[in-house]
Formats: structure tokens, C-alpha cells, sequence
């Protein structure tokens, strides 16, 4: 007990006497004095001890020293001086740096003063934009709609139109442009819709009934098929806008006027490419007015060639987009062909989607704008736009490079830039238009089917 207790002292008084030395920087200073001297005066006396005697304090470094933070910006790594434990900065080094600031802050005003131009002259646009869209609405409205029949083939209406139709009667442009050809009504929309749900039903569940169907030499197999195809199809229509995907806004209308469409013409039934003019359509339209121009537009015959794969039709239309292919872009036109390079690996896509895949969707829809003007011509006119704006670059590519770029085009496509590519292509050949060209083309096609062709190309 008595060893414990004096061990238990001695332990206490070292740890009262270790207690008394306080750490510092560059040594142990006891506590007394620690506490007594101020420590402006413990640095002074450090300076001396080292032989660094404290620089007069500079007016900035005044007006740092009373400041409760740092400044941290380029402003203070540039023209502030250095702290006192550095060397100073040479007067041509601060000179130097005060200069770069200035420049700085020059280009930063120049730069801000472009932007705020910048984004002046954007607005101005915009707003000349939108002044211009009120009076097409106003002028559509007002002038043009009421007055459909007299007014659709009026030069000025045609130039109105080329500009691009407005957002807000772009549907009633298109309806009324399509037309109605197959009298189709919204009771027939409803009843070929039933009927499309009833055999979405029967395959579900695999009915006896409708695995022996046939009709219009279509068995119950294919139709399945077809009807697979528009629900997978459905999914990849305009992905980036999420709303004809499943859980989106769009994705019932979509599958129901496709499925509509498979039971009203079961001879073509489904074809890839049809989400896209479906899904445009409905952008613009309602669902029943959306499946009567849907119907109308796909019964066109180049439409109808395409989607039906009619190959002689077909070939007949890529060989006259080449009789026009060559007269306004021939040296292109030998570069393709020098690579082996045919219409079908680029056309049938655009044509398929009329566009609405491989452009943006705004300036997808101004093509569509004009191809209800001006019909199938501007389709391949589009097409040899396309070509002419990029021919520059197109000519110094290969086989695969080309045919890589043409199925996918750049997605900033400019709208102006497009149009006046277009505007630049002549629909004409020795003195024959489009129509001409092709009807030539189809007799020729005919003839040498019988053995005695009436045309040479």
C-alpha cells in the first residue's frame, strides 16, 4: 500500500511538471511565458533570433492584415504582394502581372459585351420569328383555310408555303393537301380498330378460329407477326421524345392506328418505317384525322411502290432521282458511281420515313410541309438537296464512309442552309419535268417486258 501511493505521487508531479512546457513552432516555451507575451512580440523575437527583420508593411498588406478572409480570386493572386516569409516580387514581374490582369479583364469585357450582343440579336430573332409565325397563323386562318379551293394553287399561298406552315394549322394543311380519296370516316376508323383489338384478343389467348383464318391470302401467322413487329416497332419511334414509348402519352394512339391500319389494308399490312409517319401524323393532328391522312398518304403510288416492295416500280423511281441526279450534281454523281454507290442504300430509308427519321423532327415536318405542295417529286428533290449541301465532302469519302454518312446524317442540320440547297436543284431535264422523266421510264419498262422497248436511255 505504501509503495503504491508514493508511486501514484511521483507519476502525479511529472505529469503537473510536463504540463508546464507549452509546444511551440520551433521549441518547448514554458507555460508562464507562453501565456505573458504577446504573439506579435514571440514573431519579433523569432525574426531577430533568425536574423529576418520584418519589411515595412505595405499599404495593400494593411488593408490585408485587417480583412477577416483571404481574398481568393485572380485580382489577389496578381496584383496582391507576397507574404511577408517570401521574397518580394520584382517591380518588372509586378508590372507584368498588372499588365496581364488588365488584358483580362479587357478580354473578359469583350467577351461579355459579344455574348450580350449575342444574345440581343438572337432575341431580336426570335421575336421577328414569332411576329412573322402570327401573321402566317393570321393569314392561314383568316385568308387561306376559308378559301381552300380557290386559294391552295396561288402564288402567294405557294410562297407562304415554301417559308414552312405554321405549327398551329399544319394539321388542317395537311389534311385538306392529302385529301380524302378513300372516303374513310371516323366510323370506319372505330370499326377497324375493334376489329384489331378483337384479334389482338384471339392471338393472346391463341384461338382455333383465328389460326385457321385466312384472309386476302394473309394467314393468322403473318398477321401475328405484324403485329409483333408494330409493338417492337413502337418502342424505337422518336425515342428521344419518351412519348410513344410504353407508359407514354402517345404510345395507345400509335399502336391503335397502326393496328387499324393492318386490318383496313391486310394486302400491305405492317411495314417498318409506317411508326414514323404514323407518329408524325399524330403530332398534328387527332387520332381519327391522323388514321384518315395516314390511309390517304400511304395510298399514294410511291408510297404504295415502296411499302408493297414493288421492285420494278421501285428500280423505275431510283432510275429517274438518277436521271435528275446527274444533271444537277455530275460530278457526284461519277464519284458514286465510280464506287459502286446505288440510290437504294440511301433513298429507301428516306422515302420509308419520308424523312421524319433521318432529319430533325422540325425540319422533317417543313419537308413534309412542301411535299403536300408539290407530292412525290419533292421527295427526291429533298434528296439531291441533301446531296448538293454536303457534295463537298461527300466526294472525297469511299464506299462505306459514304454510305455511313448518308444513313445517318449530322443531327444539326441547319433548317435555312437545307432549303437553299433545295431551292438550287432544277426538276428538269431536256425540257422534261419529274412526271415525264418517270412516265417515260415506266413505258420503257413495260416495253422491254414485252421484248420490244420504245425508249433507250
Amino acid at each position: 500500500f505504501f509503495f503504491r501511493n508514493l508511486f501514484t505521487r511521483k507519476q502525479s508531479a511529472r505529469l503537473e511538471k510536463q504540463n508546464d512546457v507549452r509546444w511551440k513552432l520551433f521549441g518547448k516555451v514554458p507555460l508562464g511565458e507562453n501565456l505573458q507575451k504577446d504573439p506579435k512580440k514571440m514573431q519579433k523575437e523569432y525574426e531577430e533570433k533568425t536574423g529576418r527583420a520584418q519589411r515595412p508593411l505595405s499599404p495593400k498588406q494593411n488593408v490585408r492584415k485587417n480583412l477577416d478572409f483571404e481574398p481568393l480570386s485572380t485580382t489577389a493572386l496578381i496584383l496582391e504582394d507576397r507574404p511577408a516569409n517570401l521574397p518580394a516580387k520584382p517591380a518588372e514581374e509586378a508590372q507584368k502581372h498588372r499588365q496581364q490582369y488588365e488584358e483580362m479583364v479587357v478580354q473578359a469585357k469583350k467577351r461579355e459585351l459579344k455574348e450580350a450582343q449575342k444574345r440581343k440579336k438572337q432575341l431580336e430573332e426570335r421575336c421577328k420569328l414569332e411576329d412573322s409565325i402570327g401573321n402566317a397563323v393570321l393569314t392561314w386562318n383568316n385568308e387561306i383555310l376559308p378559301n381552300w379551293e380557290t386559294m391552295c394553287c396561288s402564288r402567294k399561298v405557294r410562297e407562304l408555303w415554301w417559308q414552312g406552315i405554321p405549327p398551329s394549322v399544319r394539321g388542317k394543311v395537311w389534311s385538306l393537301a392529302i385529301g380524302n380519296e378513300l372516303n374513310i370516316t371516323h366510323e370506319l376508323y372505330d370499326i377497324c380498330l375493334a376489329r384489331a383489338k378483337e384479334k389482338w384478343r384471339s392471338l393472346s389467348t391463341g384461338g382455333a378460329e383465328v389460326e385457321c383464318e385466312v384472309n386476302a391470302g394473309f394467314s393468322a401467322a403473318d398477321r401475328e407477326a405484324s403485329l409483333e413487329l408494330i409493338k417492337l416497332d413502337i418502342s424505337r419511334t422518336f425515342p428521344s421524345l419518351c412519348i410513344f414509348q410504353q407508359g407514354g402519352p402517345y404510345h395507345d394512339t400509335l399502336h391503335s392506328i397502326l393496328g387499324a391500319y393492318t386490318c383496313y389494308r391486310p394486302d400491305v399490312g405492317y411495314v417498318q418505317g409506317m411508326s414514323f409517319i404514323a407518329a408524325v401524323l399524330i403530332l398534328n393532328l387527332d387520332t381519327a384525322d391522323a388514321f384518315i391522312a395516314f390511309s390517304n398518304l400511304l395510298n399514294k403510288p410511291c408510297q404504295m411502290a415502296f411499302f408493297r416492295v414493288d421492285h420494278g416500280l421501285m428500280l423505275t423511281y431510283f432510275a429517274a432521282f438518277e436521271v435528275f441526279f446527274e444533271e444537277n450534281l455530275p460530278k457526284l454523281f461519277a464519284h458514286f458511281k465510280k464506287n459502286n454507290l446505288t440510290p437504294d442504300i440511301y433513298l429507301i430509308d428516306w422515302i420509308f420515313t419520308l424523312y421524319s427519321k433521318s432529319l430533325p423532327l422540325d425540319l422533317a415536318c417543313r419537308v413534309w410541309d412542301v411535299f403536300c405542295r408539290d407530292g412525290e417529286e419533292f421527295l427526291f428533290r429533298t434528296a439531291l438537296g441533301i446531296l448538293k449541301l454536303f457534295e463537298d465532302i461527300l466526294t472525297k469519302m469511299d464506299f462505306i464512309h459514304i454510305a455511313q454518312f448518308l444513313t445517318k446524317l449530322p443531327e444539326d442540320l441547319p433548317s435555312e442552309e437545307i432549303f437553299t440547297s433545295i431551292a438550287a436543284i432544277q426538276m428538269q431535264s431536256r425540257n422534261k419535268k419529274w412526271a415525264q422523266i418517270l412516265a417515260a421510264l415506266q413505258k420503257d419498262n413495260r416495253e422491254m417486258e414485252k421484248g420490244s422497248p420504245s425508249l433507250k436511255r
